[in-house]
């Protein structure tokens, strides 16, 4: 495992790290003795970045991560999200009180006295650029509960709003080979000001691991069932947003590209480890065999002699339908 920068924190994050919704809800069913053998797998394998959220199985992934942080010496790094428990999800909802009681449970269910790295998760787009925001943020740092904080957007106009501000430390972006847009501007930016990206969302909602065809299906509880056309939230979060057909047309395409001793999954995660300013890219898994496969793409050779065809597949077959939209 090869490590990277975090910003200006002084981490040296894995830049494979672990996406742990999937062990919190959403994904169809995960055992608690697959998401323990999930964090506990990472781990041992170098991973030491772990990225949760309080909605994830309503605090359910933050408790096994928070049994990770318990259960090892080693210097781990932990990032959550707050901010999706509002109902209304509105604009109004992200003020101090609200947020504080978010951060307060997240410190519970993590079972630690202060998190690392505290994400505002894919606020409405008219909080990303107010002063007040960041203001409200540098507070929960002076009082201890946060160590640093990011955003986790949904778009990159989003992102380019909240790099304004000096003290926001990451921003967390889908980033794969179906949504290249934020190379284009955003990760230039974000690198001259010392801004960590956290890529999410690299395989695709699995589409990019090459295992999926027009008879796969899915459970009642996972979102790339119920959320195929963004009825439950933001589409671009399931299947990036790309029709599932054309997604697998265009599978059928990268896997002509796959260079020996590659799978389409290494092929995808190292296609986001070739662009320096990713500081993390954060598969998820829902079972052992499932977080080894994630991890192999790190200590693999580089491919910059593919990424030109690559990047054609997208140019040829997604962008589209995909670029403006986020």
């Amino acid at each position: 495992m090869k490590y990277r920068d975090f910003s200006d924190t002084g981490w040296k994050t894995s830049e494979i790290g672990l996406g742990c919704w999937a062990i919190g809800s959403e994904w169809g069913e995960v055992s608690p003795k697959d998401a323990r053998e999930v964090l506990k797998t990472s781990l041992d394998n170098g991973v030491n970045f772990f990225d949760t959220a309080d909605v994830y199985g309503d605090g359910r992934s933050e408790k096994f991560v928070g049994e990770l942080i318990n259960s090892t010496s080693e210097r781990i790094f932990v990032a959550t999200k707050s901010g999706r428990r509002l109902n209304p999800h509105s604009p109004e909802g992200y003020n101090f009180k609200n947020i504080e009681k978010f951060i307060d449970r997240s410190l519970i269910n993590l079972r630690v006295d202060c998190i690392d790295l505290l994400q505002l998760h894919c606020p409405p787009s008219e909080i990303c650029p107010k002063k007040e925001t960041y203001e409200m943020m540098d507070e929960f740092v002076k009082l201890g509960k946060i160590a640093n904080y990011g955003v986790s957007v949904e778009k990159v106009s989003e992102a380019m709003d909240a790099i304004q501000f000096p003290n926001v430390k990451s921003i967390q972006i889908i980033f794969n080979i179906f949504r290249q847009k934020p190379a284009e501007i955003f990760f230039k930016e974000a690198a001259r000001r010392g801004v960590g990206i956290i890529a999410r969302v690299p395989l695709a909602s699995g589409l990019l691991t090459g295992k999926m065809n027009l008879r796969s299906k899915f459970p009642s509880n996972d979102h790339r069932n119920y959320n195929i056309n963004g009825d439950a939230f933001d589409v671009g979060e399931t299947f990036s947003g790309v029709s599932f057909k054309k997604g697998l047309e265009a599978v059928e395409r990268l896997k002509s590209l796959i260079p020996d001793n590659y799978s389409l999954t290494d092929l995808a995660l190292k296609w986001i480890l070739m662009h320096d300013e990713v500081s993390v890219v954060i598969p998820g898994a829902k079972n052992k065999s499932q977080a080894l496969m994630n991890l192999k793409a790190s200590d693999l050779k580089e491919i910059s002699s593919l990424l030109p065809t690559i990047n054609a597949v997208y140019d040829d077959l997604i962008k589209a339908d995909i670029h403006s939209r986020w």
